[in-house]
């Protein structure tokens, strides 16, 4: 990951060394805050209007007004990718409910947001979408509004901490006997039939953006899609794993409390879906991710 010398904060681009926020700010204090990050791939941005709409949808959640249009919005993001000479890696963007000089509680009747963005250059289709990933099982203790992308993370910070010290990379989160998503991701199992699964929508899970986009590449493909809930017994004894996310893509799971998913290594429904997601996103997948054309 290479940070970005220019960010955009409250207007204004400016060096990043000189960006500064208040202690008094919502997001800090509370963790009233909503954010995105967006995919870009050859000075392209990915699915940027679903990030742009799941944000408004938050922020109406969250009781923040949207500081700006959907156009506007696009032409930050495209300014700042410009500013940085940002090719290939991820926009963060972060809206709080501002500064007022104080902790209170329920804070001002209408609130002045604080708007911040900055780039990350980093490759997209690496190792992690080659080789796959570990997982571990924890228990889920996120709030109960999962279908917001709000900055509360310390759960997943934590599910992550944990998963390091395991000898994994992330975790499969699991409420009431059923998995609801990974730590930052969301979470699918193929079955021995073949059949694609993953949770379906409700205030759980996070309806995620790279989700909806493998959702749109399954028709003719003959994949036989199930959304529901699965437990950590069907993801163990599952043919393949993977997680999607707009920082990972596609990122195959090879194994689950250390032990191998299906033959421990990416299967074919899985490669097949990397290869129709990067085919999608314009990646010549000759060149960039030849193991998944197999």
């Amino acid at each position: 990951m290479t940070i970005g010398q220019t960010v955009f904060l409250n207007g204004t681009f400016r060096p990043t060394g000189e960006a500064a926020i208040s202690p008094f700010d919502r997001g800090f204090l509370f963790a009233h805050a909503a954010y995105e990050v967006t995919a870009v791939y050859d000075g392209r941005f990915i699915d940027l209007e679903g990030h742009l709409a799941r944000l408004d949808r938050t922020l109406a959640g969250i009781d923040i007004p949207n500081p700006y249009t959907d156009d506007a919005w696009a032409n930050l993001h495209l300014e700042l990718i410009d500013r940085n000479g940002l090719e290939e890696g991820l926009v963060y963007l972060e809206v709080t409910a501002g500064a007022y000089g104080m902790r209170d509680f329920a804070g001002p009747e209408t609130f002045a947001p604080t708007v911040f963005l900055y780039a990350d250059s980093k490759p997209l289709i690496g190792e992690v979408a080659r080789d796959g990933i570990r997982a571990i099982f924890m228990d889920d203790t996120r709030w109960k509004r999962r279908d917001m992308k709000t900055v509360q993370l310390l759960s997943q910070a934590l599910a992550y901490r944990a998963a390091k010290g395991e000898g994994a990379e992330t975790a499969f989160l699991v409420e009431g006997g059923k998995v609801t998503e990974a730590a930052s991701a969301n979470a699918w199992i193929v079955d021995a039939e073949g059949r694609l699964i993953t949770r379906e929508l409700s205030p759980s899970i996070l309806p995620g953006i790279t989700r909806a986009g493998v959702l749109s590449l399954l028709e003719g493909t003959g994949i036989e899609l199930v959304e529901r809930a699965f437990t950590p017994e069907e993801a163990q004894g599952a043919a393949e794993a993977f997680t999607s996310s707009a920082g990972a893509m596609i990122a195959p799971v090879i194994a689950l409390n250390g032990r191998p998913v299906g033959d421990g290594r990416p299967g074919r429904v899985t490669r097949r879906i990397q290869r129709l997601y990067y085919e999608a996103m314009g990646a010549d997948v000759a060149k960039v991710a030849p193991w998944a054309l197999g």
